[in-house]
C-alpha cells in the first residue's frame, strides 16, 4: 500500500514536469492573459464612451492651426461667420461656440467666427456729407465707419476756419467743390486726407482803381478781402463817406496780393484826366 502511494506520487510529479503538462499549462495561461486583456480593453472603451471632454480655447488662434488641433482631439472646427477688424490679419478666430472650457462629447462641432482676409468697403456716396463741413465733426463720424482722417493742408477761404474744401484718397482728389466720385469705394481702415479752410494766407488781385468813384473802389477792395486804408482828398484825410473819383492808389494794381493788405486811396472832386 505504501509502495503504491509512493509510486503514484512519483508518477504525478513526473506528469507535472512533463512537456505535455507544461505545454497545456502555458496554453491555459496564455488563454487567460488574452481574455483578461480583452476584458480590460472593452472596459476602457465602455467607460470612455460618452465621456465629456473639456473644450480648448481657440480664440486668437489661426483657424487652420485650430482645425488641426481639434481633429487630433476628435473635434471638428466649422467656420460659421467672418468679420473685418481693422489692423487684424485674416483667418484669426475671434469667437467660438461652445465657449472655451465647456464640456463636450467627441466629434462635437465647434462653430467659430474668424477675421476676414479682405477689408470691407464703403462707397463715397454712402459717406456723410463732407465738403464745406466742419472737419472735427466729420472726423468723428468717419471714425465710427472705421475710416481714419488726416489733415493734408490748408487754403484760404471765406468760410469758417477748418471747413473741408477737398478730400484725397490714395493721393487722388475724390471730393471737392466740383463734386465727388460717387462710385469709388474706400476700404475700411484706410485714411482720407483733407484740405481745410483758413482765414489767412490767401492771395487775390488788386485791380486798377483810377477813374472809379470812391464808392466803387471801396466795394472792389472789400470784396477781395483787402482793407481800406487812408483816404486823402486835396491833401487832407477824409472818411469813406466822402464822394469823389480815385486819382491814385497805394499799392498799385497787382495780380497777386496777400489778402488783408491795406489799400490807401487819393481822390478828387473832378474826374481825372484821361478817364472816360
Amino acid at each position: 500500500m505504501g509502495q503504491e502511494s509512493k509510486f503514484s506520487f512519483k508518477e504525478l510529479f513526473s506528469f507535472i514536469f512533463s512537456k505535455v503538462f507544461l505545454k497545456h499549462l502555458g496554453l491555459l495561461v496564455l488563454f487567460f492573459a488574452v481574455v483578461i486583456t480583452g476584458v480590460l480593453w472593452w472596459l476602457n472603451i465602455y467607460t470612455n464612451h460618452g465621456q465629456k471632454l473639456v473644450l480648448p480655447d481657440y480664440i486668437e488662434t489661426k483657424v487652420d492651426k485650430a482645425a488641426k488641433d481639434a481633429k487630433e482631439r476628435k473635434f471638428l472646427i466649422v467656420v460659421d461667420d467672418s468679420t473685418h477688424i481693422v489692423g487684424k490679419p485674416g483667418g484669426i478666430i475671434i469667437a467660438q461656440n461652445p465657449k472655451p472650457g465647456s464640456k463636450v462629447k467627441e466629434n462635437r462641432k465647434i462653430y467659430v467666427t474668424v477675421t476676414k482676409y479682405n477689408p470691407d468697403k464703403i462707397k463715397i456716396k454712402d459717406l456723410p456729407s463732407l465738403y464745406g463741413r466742419n472737419y472735427e465733426a466729420k472726423q468723428r463720424e468717419l471714425a465710427m465707419l472705421k475710416i481714419k482722417s488726416k489733415i493734408k493742408g490748408y487754403k484760404y477761404d471765406i468760410s469758417s476756419p477748418n471747413n473741408i474744401l477737398e478730400v484725397f484718397y490714395k493721393g487722388k482728389s475724390i471730393i471737392s467743390k466740383a463734386g465727388k466720385q460717387k462710385d469709388l469705394e474706400i476700404e475700411k481702415g484706410a485714411t482720407l486726407e483733407f484740405i481745410l479752410s483758413r482765414k489767412s494766407g490767401g492771395t487775390t488781385d488788386l485791380p486798377k482803381l483810377r477813374c472809379m468813384t470812391l464808392e466803387q473802389a471801396i466795394f472792389l477792395i472789400e470784396s477781395r478781402n483787402l482793407n481800406i486804408g487812408l483816404i486823402r482828398k486835396n491833401g487832407q484825410i477824409v472818411s469813406d463817406t466822402e464822394t469823389g473819383f480815385v486819382t491814385k492808389q497805394i499799392p498799385a494794381a497787382i495780380d497777386d496780393i496777400p489778402m488783408g493788405t491795406t489799400v490807401d486811396l487819393y481822390i478828387s472832386e473832378d474826374l481825372p484826366e484821361g478817364c472816360n
